[in-house]
């Protein structure tokens, strides 16, 4: 698959009615197979076995109606809580975890299966005859009935309702469970670890990715965020056209005309390679964390930014989105953060990503907290521990010592946040951070 069609899908599946209108024509398929099954017998067999009392039309209608409507009202419920319960986290946690809440798939698929359900009720609900009614070529004529009830049809509707009662259960269970914040965080930092070890799958070899040469820029024509770049398309233009190409910006950068989107290095920026180029870069109103793992990180600092503000004031939120925050600095400190979009080949090495390198990320997440935290005796606290426990993994000294200098920079902001005994405590456990990271230097990660 191509990154555009891997992009057009992670974007369809993500989108509120993608799964209801899908379960919506499955429930319709399997509604018309089912009543030609009855058509053709199945009705008739069902109507003559002793284990099942066979329905009649009007309770056949009876019950069929009930399913459909009682389907179409929960369907509205669920769905006016489901905006609920996104107003409530996205105007307490974040505007930016609307999408997280939108592409949950417990949402997605509890209206799916209402919506699916009246959808079949519905279409069997057509097929029923009443006694005065004409049974045409259905072969329940001769089994002595009057009308026509779909047996088969009726069993599995009644299937499709005890399934969705359980998942009703489900869903008021979800709910609740999905808007509490240490849910939200957990989604969030284990979606990032996830993502981390996907775009960085080698170990540290004391390397940064290096600065690519000059070239000639390629200029943005558009206006908005960078949503996708199409490394492979760039590769193959690259490659076509004998150049390297550096990449100027990152996945979720805000870019507008006159821009630069990449430089062209060894060669010229012909009018075919440019436009080539351009297409590899898809522009959009929003950020995603698709192919951008820092847009997962700004939303635990966003958390924790709002969680520490006057207004809310609750540090034990904020002392959350630092442990993640901790966990996914720990793992990018134990990993090469080379890219190598695509694979190792001859052509995906003509493609140099703008580097990231490990103080990129330490200033993204911790450096975005610091001046916040600092001024909270709590999460003051807890950052040292956090910023001391991320680097106990981490081999390199260079990069330990950034966060040791991630350290020393919160206590410097402290010290003008803090006075008393509250500064007494971070001051102590201060002391106590910085002696721990000399306690730690040996010979392999000097």
């Amino acid at each position: 698959m191509t990154a555009e069609i891997r992009w057009f899908w992670s974007r369809l599946n993500a989108n509120y009615w993608f799964y209801p209108a899908l379960f919506s024509l499955g429930a319709a398929l399997l509604a018309f197979a089912t009543i030609w099954l009855d058509r053709h017998g199945v009705s008739e067999a069902l109507s003559a076995t002793d284990w099942l009392i066979p329905a009649r039309p009007d309770g056949a209608s009876n019950m069929l109606t009930v399913i459909a409507g009682s389907m179409i009202g929960v369907a509205s419920t669920v769905f006016s809580i489901t905006i609920a319960a996104v107003a409530y986290a996205s105007g307490n946690y974040g505007p930016r975890l609307l999408t997280n809440f939108m592409e949950d798939r417990g949402n997605q698929l509890s209206l799916a299966t209402f919506i699916a359900t009246f959808v079949y009720a519905v279409i069997v609900l057509r097929s029923v005859r009443a006694e005065d009614e004409a049974p045409g070529i259905f072969a329940a004529e001769a089994s002595g009935l009057p009308g026509f009830v779909p047996q088969l049809s009726l069993l599995v509707a009644f299937g499709l309702m005890a399934l969705s009662v359980g998942t009703l259960v489900y869903f008021l269970n979800h709910i609740p469970a999905s808007i509490r914040i240490n849910a939200v965080l957990k989604g969030i930092g284990a979606r990032l670890l996830d993502d981390i070890v996907a775009a960085y799958p080698d170990a540290a070899n004391g390397h940064e990715q290096p600065a690519a040469p000059a070239g000639q820029p390629i200029h943005a024509e558009g206006t908005g965020y960078v949503m996708l770049i199409d490394f492979d398309a760039i590769a193959k233009a690259a490659a076509e056209h004998d150049v390297t190409v550096a990449l100027e910006v990152r996945t979720g950068d805000f870019v507008h005309a006159g821009v630069a989107l990449a430089r062209v290095c060894n060669g010229q920026a012909e009018a075919e390679l440019s436009g080539r180029l351009r297409d590899a870069f898809s522009l959009g109103a929003w950020r995603t964390a698709e192919q951008d793992p820092q847009f997962l990180i700004d939303e635990l600092v966003e958390i924790g930014l709002r969680a520490l503000s006057p207004g809310i004031n609750d540090p034990f939120t904020a002392i959350t989105s630092l442990h993640w925050l901790a966990a996914a600095t720990a793992e990018l400190g134990q990993r090469d953060l080379t890219q190598r979009p695509g694979g190792k080949d001859d052509r995906h090495e003509r493609v140099i990503p703008l580097p990231d390198g490990f103080d990129h990320f330490v200033e993204r997440g911790f450096g975005a907290m610091r001046g916040a935290v600092a001024g909270n005796r709590i999460a003051a606290l807890v950052m040292l521990d956090c910023l001391r426990n991320s680097a106990v993994p981490i081999v390199q000294q260079s990069r330990r010592d950034l966060l040791r200098r991630e350290g020393e920079r919160m206590f410097e902001q402290a010290q003008l946040a803090l006075k008393g005994p509250d500064f007494a405590d971070v001051e102590a456990r201060y002391i106590a951070f910085g002696r721990s990271f000399v306690a730690d230097r040996t010979p392999e990660a000097g």
